[in-house]
């Protein structure tokens, strides 16, 4: 055998092909790098800060003034206008320039200290769910302290002391501790899966489009001659300088995530590189997966571009898998990015040992395997199919 035969002799035919075109080095480097300083800048503060809000007060009282400058001090909402009618306000809404407003019609204070329950309106931009659920959030919390605050004013004039009156207003008394993320940083929640998702993508397209190029530049013949028509030996040299690239990017996301930014991290690094490695292998076996099935370049970047998409849907960290349909519970264990998933729940985020994450590890094993099964189909494609674009 020659020395530029073999997994070696293909390996660095691969690197002169990575070296040549500038499309490889911006998919495997440059967008998942970007990506991960964007979403992480993006999300700096752990969740969206001083919203824009409105506030119609028909009552124009100290008390309403009060409530109003309370809720301005919640780091969420900053009260940007005040209108003279719910139809403004309902307008400005409309046009964006608002997430939300707060209605407080006349004579609110006087029936507040009368006792009569007097009624406030909040109206939020739920086609905005994050900024509207967090703001709606806040707008209903003002609202009950502010009815509490006049509570015990009025039941201080009456002679009651604070800890009798607070429990009347007050007689279930929550103490919330927040597991595994107890600043409630939407940014850990979500990076943590955005990312690797993102990362996922790329590997399959670049996966596809590198095998998909040698037949569609009719060089499968010349690429399986360096392995002596022995496709597992192809596919192996030249995957495996993709496999260093793709999980140097990997180990940096982590290194950045939970070295710099300091995400929560109760595993050890040994679980989380092995986790990273997998998760790139896995990709890689679902892009030689799809460009065997659909060889033709366009169809398999479609085919798993589509796959990626989807498994930000499915992977459980937007929606709950235990509440999809049991045939969508079934179904999500076809996706790579499901089973990470997992993996970071049990063992990065809550530091469970590996024996609660095991299953995750077998299926992403699992995927590694899957090309061993297509590999006479695929050598029979290089070797016969006549490109179609």
């Amino acid at each position: 055998m020659q020395a530029s035969h073999g997994i070696f002799g293909i390996m660095v035919r691969e690197f002169h092909r990575l070296l040549s075109r500038p499309l490889y080095l911006f998919c495997m480097v440059v967008a998942p790098l970007t990506c991960c300083l964007f979403f992480t800048t993006l999300m700096d503060n752990g969740l969206p800060q001083n919203m824009p809000v409105g506030v119609v007060d028909d009552d124009n009282t100290s008390t309403t003034r009060e409530v109003l400058r309370n809720m301005d001090a919640f780091s969420q909402v900053e009260l940007t206008a005040s209108y003279e009618s719910v139809s403004s306000a309902r307008r400005a809404m409309q046009q964006g320039r608002i997430y939300a407003f707060y209605y407080i019609p006349k004579g609110t204070t006087d029936e507040l200290l009368a006792g009569r329950r007097p009624k406030v309106s909040f109206y939020t931009n739920n086609s905005l769910l994050i900024a509207g659920s967090l703001i709606y959030r806040d707008l209903r919390t003002m609202s009950v302290l502010a009815n509490a605050s006049v509570g015990l004013e009025t039941l201080r004039a009456k002679g009651v002391t604070d800890p009798m009156a607070m429990t009347f207003l007050q007689p279930i008394v929550i103490d919330t501790h927040p597991l595994s993320n107890p600043w409630l940083n939407y940014s850990v929640y979500l990076n943590n899966t955005i990312l690797p998702g993102i990362l996922m993508i790329l590997i399959f397209m670049i996966t596809v489009y590198s095998i998909g190029s040698e037949l569609k530049e009719g060089t499968g013949r010349a690429w399986l001659a360096m392995a002596d028509n022995d496709m597992l030996v192809a596919a192996a040299g030249k995957l495996l300088p993709h496999t260093a690239i793709f999980f140097v990017v990997a180990s940096l996301y982590d290194l950045y995530l939970y070295g710099v930014l300091s995400f929560p991290c109760h595993s050890g690094i040994l679980p989380l590189l092995l986790a990273s490695l997998l998760m790139v292998l896995a990709s890689q076996a679902f892009g030689v997966l799809f460009i065997t099935v659909l060889p033709t370049l366009r169809l398999a970047l479609s085919a798993c571009s589509l796959w990626g998409v989807v498994s930000f849907s499915i992977s459980g960290f937007s929606f709950p898998v235990m509440a999809m349909h049991p045939s969508l519970q079934l179904l999500s264990n076809l996706f790579p990015l499901r089973h990470y998933f997992l993996i970071y729940i049990n063992q990065t985020l809550n530091g469970y040992p590996m024996v609660y994450a095991w299953k995750s590890y077998v299926m992403l094993l699992c995927f590694v395997l899957l090309p061993l099964l297509l590999l006479k189909r695929l050598r029979t494609v290089m070797l016969n199919y006549d490109y179609i674009p």
